[in-house]
C-alpha cells in the first residue's frame, strides 16, 4: 500500500530514490508510464500486469480504446531498481512530465506517481478546489 508525498532530488544520471519503506513493492520489477496529467506512474510488476489485462480487454474498434493503449503501451518501459533502491526515468518521461531536478512521489494505494515539484503544486492546487466536488456515492 502506497501512501504520502514524499521530495527528492533526480540525480546527474536521471535517476531517483524510491521511499525506503515502498521498495519491497518492486522487488518483482516495475514499469513506468505516461500518466493522464504530467507525471509518471510508477507500476509494481504484477499492478502492471493488471492494468495492460484491462486495457487489451478494450474494444479495438473503439478510437479511444486504440489510442489510450498507444499512449500507454508505447510510452511503458519495464526497468528495476538498483542496489540503493534507485530506478532511472527514462529521457522522453521525463520529457513529458517536464522533470528537470525536483520531484514529488505521491503514494496512490497500488502505484506511485512522480511528478515535477512545480506541476505537483498545481495538481493539488486543483485537487483542494474540487474535493467537494466528488460524488459521495463514488467513494
Amino acid at each position: 500500500m502506497f501512501l504520502g508525498e514524499y521530495e527528492y532530488s533526480l540525480d546527474q544520471k536521471g535517476r531517483v530514490a524510491i521511499p525506503a519503506k515502498f521498495r519491497g513493492g518492486f522487488k518483482a520489477g516495475l514499469v513506468l508510464a505516461r500518466g493522464f496529467e504530467k507525471c509518471i506512474r510508477v507500476f509494481p510488476l504484477n499492478e502492471w500486469t493488471k492494468t495492460a489485462e484491462k486495457l487489451i480487454a478494450l474494444p479495438i474498434t473503439e478510437t479511444g480504446s486504440r489510442r489510450l493503449n498507444r499512449s500507454l503501451f508505447s510510452s511503458a518501459f519495464s526497468l528495476e531498481l538498483d542496489g540503493q533502491g534507485r530506478v532511472l526515468l527514462p529521457q522522453p518521461l521525463r520529457d513529458y512530465a517536464e522533470i528537470r531536478e525536483a520531484v514529488v512521489i505521491a503514494g496512490l494505494y497500488s502505484v506511485l506517481e512522480i511528478w515535477s515539484r512545480e506541476h505537483w503544486d498545481t495538481e493539488k492546487d486543483l485537487m483542494a478546489g474540487s474535493m467537494e466536488q466528488i460524488p459521495v456515492g463514488t467513494i
